[in-house]
């Protein structure tokens, strides 16, 4: 005969193991779409700031708005966890 309170114990584990493997991808694939647009952004920031020095504060802040894809990525993975 199946044990239900081992099968709920499973149930349970299977659940959490879920919403983490889901927080994982969620980080993930932000993480890989932010270091994609970085990597356009950055070299674009490089070639502008070698022509002109005054565009760095600029290219500056340009290069640093995709890292908050990731953060929103960290926000989701943190409500689907807890």
């Amino acid at each position: 005969m199946v044990d239900v309170n081992m099968t709920l114990e499973m149930v349970e584990a299977s659940q959490v193991g879920m919403k983490a493997l889901a927080a994982a991808i969620a980080v993930g694939s932000t993480g890989i779409a932010a270091a994609l647009a970085e990597m356009a952004i950055g070299s674009a920031a490089v070639g502008a700031t070698a022509e002109n020095k005054d565009v760095f504060g600029l290219v500056l802040l340009l290069t640093v708005i995709p890292e908050t894809i990731v953060i929103f990525g960290l926000v989701v993975a943190l409500l689907l966890i807890f």
